[in-house]
């Protein structure tokens, strides 16, 4: 074995492994270059909902165990076999190009989103992604089975830069350049250079040397049942901690590329640092931070303050990331088992991404999964040590469960409901004093409420009372057109607070994508019941329910679908302003809820404004101070769009609105074309 190896490694030169490292480099940029790419169009198919996000990773996960199985399998068949059946496979899947989803996926509203998400992916880019996923290890493979030579696991550290390349690339310098349709056809022209790479390297890989063929028959004992279980177990921790982390932060901010990017990003870094040499993975070092941060992140499960614990989370996951990942090239096999051991690597993966997007919110009345993320790694931990360090990392683990058990009791303090679906958890929770008052939530942000008792159980609170944008619009809309009945149209339902300025005559149609929403506004909150206008719901994204309706004429069209802090940017974008003046009537008014801590829509809302030829202007409004008889007010930023200056000069509104700095610099949104980077507080 040693002289056969020796020989090998002395055959090896650049030019001999130069097509196996650019194949495998450009095999996992296109990788994780579709996923952002893909991901972002059908975004706005299905509401803007971070879960689109995480049922996309778990397709991405299940793809890529696919091909790692693939590839374990089809060695048992011979080179000659498993080369022409890849080759065929890759010829067949140039049928998929380009990996533009046809609008014929578009949901109309009664799909149930994670199946017909997955079916889209499947059909769009399947084929492609699967054999994608497979380059790696069958070209790791094939030059251990030619060369014997020790590189293929540096094959693997050069797999994970390129998929980091692509990600941090598409936020920084493909996405602010290209279009998706242009980013679509590039990245299937090198998908087609690939394919001619991949079969060239496929049909060498029948030649391969005798006696080396003869060194890899020798396959030696399998490795254990137990190393088999703990690869697969820290490779499923570092996949959960990625999407509880990410979930936990698109919740709160925005569920946009950029945001998934990153601490997919730190994922991939951990693995490119623990499979590129042992140096990097400096194990007491990572322990001590893993110690120190878990504690930290458990402690800020519940914060708003995301600009102090967005960080903590991402150091949390960078860390748990690097030991799961270092603690696995510690125990990476001989290169001849190499496809099992990416076969349980994938596998962990897979069932990391299906407990947090599918079993989580089958199973979790809220977002426990991350709390529950940091109980677990503190147990791997803890079971993976020996000796003092065990005892250690036990209190570690005792002080995370101490601190995963408060927040956990903060989230569901004095909570009436909570229910969850694809969109997210919605709970409602009571104040007693001053006056009582119902809320409803929407992950960790208020989405509306309601003041308790026959007297006042229909005036108008929270985001939209009488001197908000909302409450200015319709009391000036009044004063204009006294005797004429109002139609309105809200995106967004919330608690149906808006109802309440309903008047006999009113029609009132609210676009509401959640089901658990809905039957919440319903039963907890008497708005739509006591309505004194003609009201009713349309079920599916606001968006695309537009887009399909005749026009309706809207009085006032409010656009205020949120998940939790983050508004869906499908909804900002130059198309959508296109359908929304479709269905205004010439001097309707368009109002736009640019609350937010994080992101500043309001110079994005009058580009748009100005390209359609509408005035957009500014209502702060802030609760008056004093003794909190009022506390059930909202401070909010609403920004009022309309052509109709009779209504802007009405003393009403003229006395609240004003102008909202301009920003040359920066463009359009346009549905192919915007960057959350540029509008960031």
């Amino acid at each position: 074995m040693s002289a056969v190896s020796h020989a090998g490694r002395a055959a090896v030169t650049l030019a001999t492994v130069l097509p196996y490292a650019a194949t495998i480099f450009i095999s996992s940029f296109l990788l994780f270059l579709v996923q952002p790419i893909i991901a972002r169009q059908i975004l706005p198919w299905f509401g803007g909902s971070a879960a689109v996000w995480t049922t996309c990773l778990v397709f991405f996960q299940s793809a890529l165990l696919a091909g790692y199985a693939y590839a374990d399998l089809t060695t048992r068949l011979g080179p000659r076999r498993q080369a022409l059946l890849h080759v065929a496979l890759l010829l067949a899947s140039l049928a998929f190009l380009p990996i533009i989803a046809s609008g014929s996926w578009k949901p109309q509203g009664d799909e149930t989103p994670m199946p017909a998400i997955l079916l889209l992916l499947g059909a769009t880019i399947g084929l492609p992604y699967f054999l994608l996923s497979t380059t790696t290890p069958l070209l790791q493979a094939w030059y251990w089975r030619r060369f014997q030579s020790a590189v293929p696991y540096r094959l693997f550290a050069l797999s994970n830069f390129a998929s980091l390349t692509a990600l941090l690339g598409f936020p920084l310098a493909f996405e602010p350049f290209l279009t998706l349709p242009q980013l679509g056809w590039i990245w299937s022209v090198l998908y087609a250079v690939l394919v001619a790479l991949c079969a060239g390297i496929a049909w060498r890989s029948i030649e391969e040397l005798p006696a080396a063929a003869a060194a890899a028959r020798v396959h030696g004992a399998p490795p254990a049942a137990s190393a088999q279980v703990t690869w697969f177990a820290l490779s499923g921790m570092g996949s959960v901690m990625l999407l509880a982390t990410t979930n936990h932060v698109t919740q709160n901010v925005a569920s946009v590329p950029f945001l998934w990017v990153l601490p997919l990003s730190l994922y991939l870094l951990s693995f490119i640092l623990a499979f590129d040499h042992p140096r990097w993975y400096r194990r007491g070092l990572f322990q001590l931070a893993l110690a120190a941060l878990l504690p930290a992140m458990a402690w800020y499960l519940n914060s708003l303050d995301l600009w102090i614990a967005v960080p903590v989370y991402f150091a949390g996951l960078f860390a748990a990331c690097m030991w799961c990942h270092g603690e696995l090239a510690l125990l990476k096999p001989d290169p001849r088992h190499l496809t099992r051991f990416y076969l349980m690597l994938s596998l962990g993966g897979a069932a990391g991404a299906v407990l947090v997007a599918i079993v989580a919110p089958l199973a979790l009345h809220g977002y426990f999964e991350h709390g529950v993320a940091l109980v677990l790694l503190a147990l791997l931990a803890t079971a993976r040590l020996q000796g003092a360090a065990r005892i250690a990392c036990a209190a570690v683990l005792a002080a995370t469960l101490v601190l995963v058990g408060r927040g956990i009791a903060d989230y569901t303090d004095k909570v009436r409901v909570m229910e969850r679906d694809f969109y997210g958890v919605v709970r409602t929770r009571d104040h007693a004093s001053p006056v009582p008052y119902r809320a409803m939530y929407h992950g960790a942000i208020m989405h509306g409420g309601q003041l308790l008792g026959d007297e006042q159980r229909n005036v108008p609170s929270d985001y939209f009372g009488p001197t908000t944008g909302y409450g200015r619009t319709f009391r000036a809309l009044r004063e204009l057109r006294p005797r004429q009945p109002l139609n309105i149209g809200v995106i967004g339902l919330g608690a149906g607070v808006i109802a309440a300025y309903g008047r006999p005559g009113d029609r009132l149609v609210f676009y509401e994508i959640s089901p658990r929403v809905v039957e919440i506004a319903a039963r907890e909150f008497s708005f739509l019941r006591h309505t004194a206008a003609t009201s009713s719901v349309v079920m599916g994204d606001g968006r695309l329910s537009l887009e399909r309706e005749t026009p309706r004429g809207y009085d006032v069209l409010g656009i205020d679908a949120f998940s939790g802090d983050s508004i869906p940017m499908h909804l900002i974008t130059r198309e959508a302003m296109a359908i929304y003046v479709k269905h205004l009537r010439p001097d309707g008014v368009i109002v736009f809820q640019a609350t937010n801590r994080f992101v500043d829509l309001m110079p994005v809302v009058k580009r748009l404004a100005a390209e359609f030829g509408f005035e957009a202007m500014l209502v702060s409004d802030s609760p008056p101070d004093g003794d909190g008889a009022d506390y059930w007010y909202s401070s909010t930023d609403q920004v009022i769009v309309t052509r109709s200056r009779a209504l802007l000069e009405t003393p009403l509104v003229a006395e609240a609105v004003t102008p909202i700095e301009d920003r040359p610099e920066l463009p359009t949104f346009t549905d192919a074309h915007h960057n959350l980077l540029r509008i960031l507080k």
